[in-house]
């Protein structure tokens, strides 16, 4: 199925749209993406816009739902996640709301969203952040996040080498292999994260343990260090240790609040005596020039993505946008073979 034929099949000419899993492969790309949400983040955005997340549980189960007004001043929406860890299964669905006429514009299938949102806004976060040189990058671990994240760098960033870390051999060799032939330049598999992390420029951590000890240790950063941490976004989850938290001179969250208070890697930070609180700014301060960033080039700087509804939305109407667009440029297509004919 073409492009244009997965999303014109998909919805009448008028009314409320749905996106499939399907369509959002076929309209995303990433330099798109990345350049939505770092144009949203730039703009002015208020806590009222972006309220905290919220969560029913059940047993082995839970809903959680997020809400956010896009500063586009476009559309509003909602994320829901149904989850069961304890079957190992999860769905997702984004609503989007036109500002001026409340009207229901879209009904977007999350899953992929997911990814996308959240690779796209860490490399948002390295553009801002990380020194400007083409940059060498450590990757630990090798999910489909990991290698979301690092093409969206890819696509807005040079790099000049990328050593990544799994315990699998096989997952790691088969990561390295995979980016040595779509980036075209040094792609290493290492047997130890300390191996991948010496030397780097940026640090992606898109993992956690099976036991939830942190892979990332805070001993083996070097000075002018850019850490992401993407992959523990609950209090009983972990990524990196006290030492990370602790080494950082910022740390740079999506969400402030939630970061500090509900992830597992700054609760243990603050119990270890680290003012986690006292150096932690909110992306939107960094991309809008209210705060500076990054100081001096020997910093260490750390940014903790529990993931915001603000990039759901945004990167769903940045798909209706481009899904709108190819339905108009179908329905012209046939309008001139009807001429025609």
């Amino acid at each position: 199925m073409t492009k244009t034929q997965s999303t014109t099949a998909l919805a009448p000419q008028a009314g409320t749209l749905f996106i499939s899993d399907a369509d959002v492969a076929d309209l995303h790309d990433w330099p798109t993406a990345v350049a939505a949400l770092s144009d949203a983040y730039a703009l002015p955005i208020t806590s009222a816009m972006v309220p905290p997340r919220v969560m029913a549980r059940g047993q082995g189960f839970w809903l959680r739902g997020l809400c956010a007004i896009s500063p586009s001043g476009e559309y509003m929406g909602c994320k829901l996640i149904a989850a069961s860890p304890k079957i190992k299964r999860a769905s997702y669905l984004i609503s989007l709301f036109d500002q001026n006429s409340m009207q229901l514009a879209a009904l977007v299938d999350g899953n992929r969203i997911t990814d996308i949102r959240t690779a796209s806004t860490s490399a948002v976060a390295v553009d801002a952040l990380a020194v400007r040189r083409p940059l060498k990058v450590a990757v630990l671990g090798s999910s489909s996040l990991a290698r979301n994240t690092l093409l969206a760098l890819a696509s807005i960033r040079e790099l000049s080498s990328v050593r990544v870390f799994s315990p699998t051999p096989a997952s790691r060799e088969r990561f390295a292999s995979e980016f040595r032939a779509a980036l075209g330049i040094d792609v290493t598999a290492t047997e130890r994260p300390e191996g991948a992390v010496q030397g780097a420029d940026v640090v992606l951590c898109a993992a956690r343990s099976r036991d939830e000890s942190p892979v990332l240790l805070g001993q083996w950063l070097e000075p002018g260090m850019t850490v992401i941490s993407v992959g523990s976004t609950l209090p009983e989850q972990r990524e990196v240790d006290e030492d990370t938290m602790a080494r950082a001179t910022l740390i740079v969250a999506d969400m402030v609040e939630e970061v500090i208070h509900d992830t597992g890697d700054a609760i243990a930070a603050i119990k270890a005596g680290v003012d986690v609180a006292g150096k932690t700014i909110g992306l939107h301060a960094v991309k809008s020039g209210q705060h500076a960033g990054r100081s001096a080039e020997t910093d260490i700087v750390l940014y903790k993505s529990v993931g915001s509804a603000l990039q759901d939305v945004v990167t769903a109407e940045m798909l209706l946008r481009k899904a709108m667009l190819t339905r108009r440029c179908a329905l012209l297509s046939q309008s001139i073979v009807t001429i025609t004919r």
